[in-house]
């Protein structure tokens, strides 16, 4: 078994860990903060927009059955790439997208699929979200974790609030 780290940004973290939480290959999706320099930042703090973190999620992954190269695709799948200011409903930069790579390896393959997502033609506006070096990433608060198990009405309702749902049903007919 050969378990590596992957980092994205996506906006909310509440809607970035069930998509990739159910596959063989995955065996844990973190919530958190990363992107800036302040130490163990709170909830609280990340929301001022001031402490240069993100939201995030930091999954662990077997690369022998669930290869980088399709998590960075089911990445692109949840995000907006277009959307300098946040995503949906979520603005400011605690909400901003961005792919932290850890490796040389994440890194090339981050920079060839998001090229790739850019020439597709699926989107008429430029792919502004960066490929950035991973930082120290902090676990969320507890609460935080696996949101749409503890809470799937709000979850759901979220999703479809947040205009999340949409844009995905739109753009990749999920």
């Amino acid at each position: 078994m050969s378990l590596e780290k992957a980092t994205f940004a996506g906006g909310c973290f509440w809607c970035m860990v069930k998509p990739f939480d159910s596959y063989d290959g995955i065996h844990a999706v973190v919530s958190g903060y990363t992107g800036g320099d302040l130490e163990n930042p709170t909830y609280e703090q990340v929301c001022t927009n001031s402490t240069g973190h993100k939201e995030a999620v930091q999954i662990t992954f077997d690369s022998s059955v669930f290869p980088y190269e399709q998590l960075v695709e089911l990445f692109w799948m949840q995000i907006d790439p277009t959307d300098p200011g946040g995503q949906f409903y979520d603005r400011g930069s605690s909400y901003e997208s961005a792919v932290f790579y850890h490796s040389d390896r994440q890194k090339e393959i981050a920079e060839a699929s998001k090229i790739a997502m850019q020439t597709s033609g699926k989107f008429s506006k430029p792919i502004v979200t960066p490929i950035l070096e991973a930082k120290p990433f902090y676990p969320a608060e507890q609460y935080h974790q696996d949101y749409y198990k503890k809470n799937p009405t709000h979850y759901n309702r979220y999703q479809v609030g947040s205009g999340r749902a949409g844009f995905k049903q739109k753009m990749w007919g999920e």
